[in-house]
């Protein structure tokens, strides 16, 4: 159980039973979700919004981390709209763009579409982007990314979803099944609210972890409060996570996360304007654009009938998640908490040898990205990024995690 510290330390009288308390408040937590969603790589990687610090200091009642996590876990909100500015550093090479549209293929496939969310969105996993977010009630929620005078959006309204690239005109449409009526059906591979990002924070936190109230401040012109979740461990690449939230409603404002070297954020989300009043009917009204490519998503009761079925044709080529999840049947885990690392068997192969002109380069190129690192496990390269660090050994086995760099090949090394 983690200790939840306020004015008190770890293992201080009455401690316990106020921990259990709060246990069962962060399975409240989260329920208690804002019907705003989207697409975490391996838990959330989204500074652009002024730090917290900078945002004004309002004087507010004081109030224990406990009771903050409570606050979060009762929060009812269920209409809202407003602007969240996000953005995420993860320190990657830069490969002309190579790297984006490498993402996005891999998802999409030959046949696939441009609107197709479980493409589209993993590019909010790089760069800075603004979306906008409307809320009214489980089943109707609205997302829209602005990139340059293009719009993305993602339409959740009743039993329908609808996604929509004004770059490309194309349009993909899928159906919630009936079990699932009144739940939101966007993906949630990658949290686009503070709300979303909270969520996935509170999950991860143990005995391994502080948890604190770190003043207040102000995001969007509303008063909050700052809870500082720190992992107590030494090796992982999490520095700390600040969650604003907002001091009348409890919904978190801001998400910021800070790795242990330092600088600038690699996940900050925030917004710069937020209303919680009912948002116009309209909002969430959606009808393909004149001359736009519908592709109908194999859970849509029109992908078998589709009036038009060149353009609304399932892709069958697109890889699924278990697709990708292929041969990874032996992931174990190593440790706990903040220093979990990842670790699987490739099959023996390993980083391409120079053994030929062609895998020469190839190595040549990727060992340019890593480190090679040796020890009683062999030798292997590690790539890294400000906060997700990989190691793959010359023999095929992978251990990932955010975990430091010796981390991992600690790691390696007692499992051999």
């Amino acid at each position: 159980m983690a200790p939840y510290e306020s004015d008190r330390t770890a293992g201080a009288e009455g401690l316990p039973d106020e921990a259990d308390d709060v246990r069962a408040g962060r399975r409240k937590a989260a329920r208690y979700v804002v019907p705003v969603a989207v697409v975490g790589v391996a838990a959330a990687t989204i500074g652009l919004v002024p730090a917290l610090a900078d945002s004004g200091d309002p004087s507010l009642p004081k109030i224990t981390a406990e009771q903050l996590i409570e606050k979060i876990a009762k929060s009812d909100v269920q209409q809202l709209s407003g602007t969240v500015k996000v953005s995420t550093d993860l320190g990657l090479p830069s490969l002309g763009g190579l790297e984006s549209g490498m993402l996005s293929g891999a998802t999409r496939g030959s046949g696939g579409s441009s609107a197709d969310p479980q493409s589209k969105l993993m590019e909010l996993a790089s760069g800075t982007h603004t979306v906008r977010v409307a809320a009214d009630g489980p089943d109707k929620a609205k997302v829209s990314v602005l990139e340059n005078a293009a719009e993305y959006s993602i339409i959740h309204n009743g039993n329908d979803v609808w996604a929509y690239d004004s770059k490309s005109n194309e349009v993909y449409h899928s159906t919630a099944p009936a079990a699932e009526k009144g739940q939101e059906k966007a993906p949630k591979d990658v949290p686009t609210t503070p709300k979303e990002l909270a969520d996935e924070a509170l999950k991860s936190v143990d005995d391994t972890t502080s948890v604190t109230v770190d003043g207040t401040a102000q995001v969007a012109g509303r008063d909050a409060y700052k809870l500082l979740i720190k992992p107590k461990q030494s090796g992982s690449t999490v520095g700390a996570i600040t969650v604003a939230v907002d001091a009348k409603t409890g919904v978190p404002l801001k998400f910021t996360l800070v790795p242990t070297s330092g600088g600038a954020a690699v996940v900050d989300a925030g917004f710069t304007q937020v209303a919680f009043a009912k948002p116009a009917a309209s909002t969430f009204d959606f009808t393909p654009p004149k001359g736009a490519k519908v592709t109908e998503g194999k859970d849509s009761k029109d992908s078998k009938d589709s009036k038009d079925s060149k353009d609304s044709k399932a892709p069958e080529s697109a890889p699924s998640r278990g697709d990708l999840g292929k041969g990874l049947d032996g992931l174990k885990t190593i440790g706990k908490g903040w220093s979990t690392i990842a670790e699987f068997d490739t099959g023996g192969q390993g980083m391409p040898s120079g053994s030929s002109s062609e895998g020469g380069n190839v190595s040549g190129f990727l060992n340019s990205l890593g480190d090679h690192v040796k020890g009683k496990f062999g030798s292997g390269t590690v790539f890294s990024t400000r906060l997700v660090n990989a190691l793959i050994t010359d023999d095929g086995k992978v251990y990932a995690g955010a975990v430091t760099k010796d981390a991992l090949v600690k790691a390696a090394n007692a499992a051999h």
